[in-house]
């Protein structure tokens, strides 16, 4: 919570394209682009006239619910770079940092920061044993803090025709 602004964040399904054949030494394989992932966001107690919400420095398109003061948005972006993937050019976009920028004074209020894997670098050997090591294992990639501090210009808007509600970091702006 930002100032009674409550900020929620959960993975969103995201298709896994299958790429054409590729030859290989051991015979013919087809590659599975992975390396998208999708977010959604909710935002409550939200006012749409004085904050925005930005992704990586890019305004998010939020859509109002029939909640007052509560809405929705979606955030698509590359996680991390795949030998063979559908955008091999465009680079990872990893950690995605959240922002509530106060158009009122210019600066972001508070934010966080979610990590497509451990942020320390760690690699699991196993499955987790239970849902309790699960939720830890998650957690562990968001960081309730790491937004931009200081004064910053406001966050520019990339309109998507196709997708509305989602802003596609993988577009340029």
């Amino acid at each position: 919570t930002i100032r009674d602004m409550g900020i929620e964040l959960r993975h969103a399904l995201e298709p896994w394209h299958v790429l054409g054949e590729e030859n290989t030494p051991q015979g013919m394989v087809r590659y599975v682009d992975s390396s998208a992932e999708r977010v959604q966001l909710k935002v409550s107690n939200w006012v749409e006239e004085r904050y925005t919400l930005a992704a990586n420095g890019t305004a998010i398109p939020l859509a109002r619910t029939d909640r007052a003061g509560e809405y929705v948005a979606g955030v698509r972006f590359k996680a991390w770079d795949a030998p063979f993937s559908l955008h091999p050019t465009i680079k990872a976009q990893a950690p995605l940092i959240i922002d509530v920028y106060d158009t009122w004074t210019g600066r972001s209020l508070g934010g966080m920061t979610h990590h497509v894997a451990h942020p320390g670098g760690r690699s699991y050997d196993t499955f987790p044993v239970n849902a309790n090591e699960a939720e830890a294992r998650r957690r562990a990639r968001f960081l309730p803090l790491g937004h931009t501090p200081g004064p910053t210009p406001p966050p520019p808007a990339t309109p998507n025709r196709d997708h509305p509600l989602t802003l596609d970091l993988r577009r340029p702006a």
